[in-house]
């Protein structure tokens, strides 16, 4: 063979190698896919999802499906190609998933702990739903305070000034409104039995916040025991869902109206849905699990406008009483409020 031959020959190897190379080599992106969706009034492997273990619960026909996203995070430019040709996947920088002064593990411990966190706020939200306000007691009064000799442990804060306490930080806030020095009439519960003291704030530390000298903490006393055994998956976006399963289940009335409807969303204490991460994936997940309605949080309402999936109803919601009005209004047979734009 002559010598130019073998120069193509090995020319044309090296090549095909360095090609193969690039083909397999990682890049810096992660793909995002549509993932399993799992239905919160049912069951997942065997374990029941929502628990209540103290109370009585009612079935539903229907289904409430928390939906979810698959993260391929060690991503070839085989696989990069195929899920830019996709119209389901989502090719995105593996900072946006994964920052760059954050390790993987780091990254799955942070969602397991928001896992957790959006459990305890669907649990606080439905319970509120359902007549059990969260209270806010004094844990602790001052020795020497201002308000020493006038509320106790225990009391629950039930005003200040006539304004009704519904929220912790409302205490704070309605104390500091009011330079040092200034009376309050602060409204109680004690063993049942309701009261009112007047208490003057106190100047405290450099700045003289005004103080009345109490620790606070909240309760929310209800006869139930609920559990959400479902660890498997993490991040906050699940909450929204969690906390109408929970109403679904304490609820005599069935929610669902027999029809399968899924959703998404982030929960606050305060019954907040915010935004989340993948809505074109679980556009597409919700839909093939069966599901006639989609409850998108009013954040996400342009992007899942722009990858609306046919014969999926997408509902906008804010609040958790916004989800409620959805589906009332969806299984009446009625259209629930739209997404729009703005």
């Amino acid at each position: 063979m002559r010598r130019r031959g073998v120069t193509v020959i090995l020319g044309a190897l090296i090549t095909a190698l360095l090609a193969a190379g690039v083909m397999v080599a990682p890049l810096p992106y992660v793909v995002l896919k549509p993932g399993p969706t799992v239905n919160t009034l049912g069951s997942d492997n065997g374990t029941e999802v929502i628990q209540v273990k103290k109370g009585t619960t009612s079935t539903s026909q229907g289904q409430l499906r928390l939906t979810t996203v698959n993260v391929q995070s060690q991503v070839e430019l085989v696989w990069a190609i195929r899920g830019w040709l996709s119209g389901e996947d989502a090719v995105v920088p593996r900072e946006l998933i994964y920052p760059p002064d954050q390790s993987e593990k780091q990254v799955q411990e942070q969602n397991a702990q928001e896992w957790k966190q959006s459990q305890t706020s669907a649990e606080t939200v439905a319970l509120r739903e359902l007549g059990y306000p969260v209270l806010t007691y004094v844990r602790k009064v001052t020795k020497d305070g201002a308000a020493d000799g006038q509320l106790q442990a225990d009391d629950v804060i039930t005003s200040i000034d006539g304004t009704q306490i519904t929220r912790p930080a409302q205490v704070t806030d309605l104390i500091r409104a009011r330079p040092a020095g200034s009376t309050l009439i602060v409204g109680y519960d004690r063993g049942g039995k309701p009261g009112s003291v007047q208490v003057a704030s106190k100047a405290s530390g450099d700045d003289e916040t005004p103080r009345i000298g109490i620790e606070i903490a909240t309760k929310q006393p209800n006869p139930f025991d609920i559990e959400i055994d479902l660890d498997k998956i993490g991040g906050p976006s699940a909450g929204l869902m969690f906390t109408l399963g929970i109403i679904d289940k304490l609820k005599p009335e069935d929610l669902t109206g027999g029809k399968v409807i899924a959703g998404t969303g982030t929960i606050d204490d305060d019954g907040n849905v915010g935004a989340i991460g993948g809505i074109p994936q679980k556009l597409v997940g919700a839909k093939e699990a069966g599901a006639e309605l989609f409850l998108v949080p009013k954040d996400n309402c342009a992007e899942a406008l722009r990858n609306a999936v046919p014969g999926l109803t997408m509902a906008e919601v804010a609040t958790v009483d916004d989800a409620l009005t959805a589906l009332a209004t969806f299984t009446a047979d009625r259209d629930p409020k739209p997404c729009t734009a703005a």
